[in-house]
């Protein structure tokens, strides 16, 4: 897709696509491979690889099954997310519990930060973003997208001290980077990690 800036013509769009054709399809080529949720598939679950493998059961819950403990059919040494269940439901079933685990996470994450900065968020919300990672209302509602559970566990806890932040400055001056760095002081590290790896969460279900 292509976006024509007001006042831009197809005729000059067309010229600059043509123009940077081979730069466009590098990007293109580098963009991460889409990952259903499948039965074999490896998914990141806290930046660790997880193999998801469907149990073969119809009845029980959805469950993490330890790197190192013995497990039928296991082909490799990966922790395996253990999924039972009808076919059908088996990628719904992966991706509810992610965002659960998410919520959990999140859940805590932020009241440990708030704690902290002596600020009480009005709600938590987890759901699929595709253009902001978190983000926080002016009514003190904390949003977030649930691939932060895909994400190392730094990444998502600088997110949330990072909403948290906004509790106190609702902008990105210098009082609001002080307290984001406060309550997580690996804040570069974990801004760096989603500018480096961020884009391929989205590749997962």
């Amino acid at each position: 897709m292509v976006t024509i800036p007001k006042g831009g013509s197809l005729k000059a769009a067309c010229a600059f696509v043509g123009r940077h054709a081979d730069w466009l399809a590098a990007r293109l080529d580098a963009r991460p491979q889409p990952t259903a949720f499948a039965d074999g598939a490896l998914v990141p679950i806290r930046g660790v690889p997880h193999r998801l493998a469907a149990t073969g059961t119809l009845r029980g819950l959805v469950r993490i099954h330890p790197a190192g403990e013995p497990a039928e059919e296991a082909d490799d040494a990966l922790p395996r997310l253990l999924v039972p269940g009808a076919p059908e439901r088996f990628s719904p079933r992966v991706a509810d519990f992610l965002r659960k685990a998410a919520r959990a996470d999140l859940e805590a994450a932020v009241a440990r930060h708030a704690r902290a900065l002596g600020r009480t968020p009005q709600k938590i919300v987890v759901r699929d973003t595709t253009s902001r990672w978190g983000s926080c209302s002016s009514l003190g509602v904390l949003s977030f997208s649930w691939r932060l559970i895909l994400a190392p566990p730094l990444v998502l806890d600088y997110l949330a001290a990072h909403e948290v932040a906004h509790l106190a400055e609702m902008n990105h001056g210098p009082r609001f980077w002080a307290h984001c760095t406060a309550l997580c002081p690996e804040t570069e590290t974990a801004r760096a990690w989603l500018k480096a790896h961020g884009a391929g969460l989205h590749a997962y279900g």
